[in-house]
């Protein structure tokens, strides 16, 4: 079995996790009311979404529950001090610009309450008997992905983070493998960071990875599986030296000589003249081109050839002229990637008609669609205890965690 992420590394806001900070209201109250009322029931809640996907986000939701499950030995006083931790967090970013010194000592007193609140936490993980799948495993609809068995007052509060977890990490794993089975091995490109919040990258990259993704666009994509990320030339670097291409390409070359070096050549709308610029001024530096052309615009090089094909954005012909191109000018080592509203349809049509194309680049697409997840109480004290069309369902294939039975 591989093996599982520590919780080290997804970087949990771990007091606001045990306070129910993040958590829909009523879960807090749930546990809050079942802990007044000395009520410690035995259940096992059990996780299940409705379509066939790739499973991600398992190992975080483990360690959500294994750094929030439990109890606080006085609640009136950790919910004083949790107020305290979020105003010194407030005061803190408040500071950060222009009293440093302010700021310094906000997070010093944010330390200092979270320590206090660490002593008062009892944690509950170890009382817990948690059951899962492995990040990557495909899942049919309704098939149950995690039982949690213990007492409900230890991880009540905690549903609404773990099930959101599970959604966004499995929508994101489940796009990324649809690209990279139409791909058909080809190299596939992870491109949506500019078309979601900059926090998400962490969790949003490893999914991606474990979707089969190849490469990233940002650092912090790549974190969590200890890779780098990579990409082209930026049209805004073309444009900052005058629209020449080459230059910038020669220019970025230049800064950075161990990267692979690769040209996005649609700035003058011209795929295939520019990619041969390229080519001519950088020889065997040149690991790549990247063909980009905007669906609103038709290439250069495709008005002469216009026939009974969609003649806008990266079109088959423009890959099999611009290979074409390459090949005849001794520049065959050179690969070409396509980005440019490509999601699993089109990449397959690209893959039937053989396009020669070495990599995929994909943006926006991986974002959409829902991945919603589902838990429900399914046993109390080991007997069925559901409501109705949610019964228990057991799974060979889920691997027990933290069993406090065994």
């Amino acid at each position: 079995m591989p093996q599982r992420l520590e919780a080290h590394v997804f970087d949990l806001p771990v007091q606001e996790l045990r306070r129910g900070y993040r958590s829909d209201i009523y879960f807090w109250r749930e546990k809050i009311t079942l802990e007044n009322h000395n009520l410690h029931p035995e259940v096992t809640m059990q996780v299940f979404q409705k379509k066939d996907a790739v499973l991600c986000g398992v190992d975080e939701a483990i360690a959500v529950l294994k750094l929030a499950a439990g109890r606080y030995t006085d609640y009136n006083k950790a919910y004083k001090l949790f107020d305290k931790l979020i105003e010194h967090k407030s005061k803190a970013r408040r500071q950060f610009i222009g009293n440093h010194k302010a700021y310094l000592k906000a997070v010093a007193q944010k330390m200092e309450v979270s320590a206090q609140l660490d002593e008062m936490w009892e944690s509950g993980f170890e009382q817990l008997d948690v059951k899962v799948l492995h990040d990557g495993d495909r899942i049919s609809p309704w098939e149950t992905v995690m039982h949690i068995t213990g007492d409900a007052s230890l991880f009540a509060h905690l549903e609404t983070v773990y099930l959101g977890i599970l959604a966004r990490r499995t929508k994101i794993a489940s796009n990324v493998r649809g690209v990279v089975d139409a791909a058909n091995g080809k190299i596939v490109l992870y491109f949506p960071a500019r078309f979601d919040h900059w926090a998400v990258q962490g969790g949003d990259g490893y999914a991606a990875h474990i979707g089969g993704a190849t490469g990233v666009s940002t650092d912090a994509q790549a974190q969590w599986w200890g890779a780098k990320a990579s990409g082209t030339v930026p049209h805004a670097l073309i444009a900052a030296v005058g629209g020449d291409t080459v230059k910038a390409i020669s220019l970025f070359g230049e800064t950075y000589p161990d990267v692979d070096l690769v040209a996005l050549v649609d700035f003058d709308n011209d795929s295939v003249g520019t990619s041969l610029k390229c080519c001519e001024a950088l020889g065997d530096r040149l690991w790549g081109v990247r063909l980009d052309t905007s669906n609103t615009l038709v290439d250069k090089s495709i008005i002469p050839v216009m026939q009974n094909f969609k003649p806008v954005g990266v079109t088959p012909r423009l890959v099999e002229m611009t290979r074409q191109m390459l090949d005849k000018h001794g520049y065959s080592h050179v690969k070409i990637i396509v980005s440019g509203g490509f999601n699993p349809d089109r990449i397959a049509e690209f893959e039937k008609l053989q396009v020669p194309v070495d990599a995929y680049g994909v943006g926006s697409y991986l974002m959409r669609g829902v991945n919603a997840f589902t838990a429900d109480v399914v046993l109390l004290e080991g007997k069925p205890c559901a409501k109705v069309g949610r019964e228990y369902k057991p799974n060979l294939r889920l691997e027990s965690v933290n069993s406090h039975s065994s």
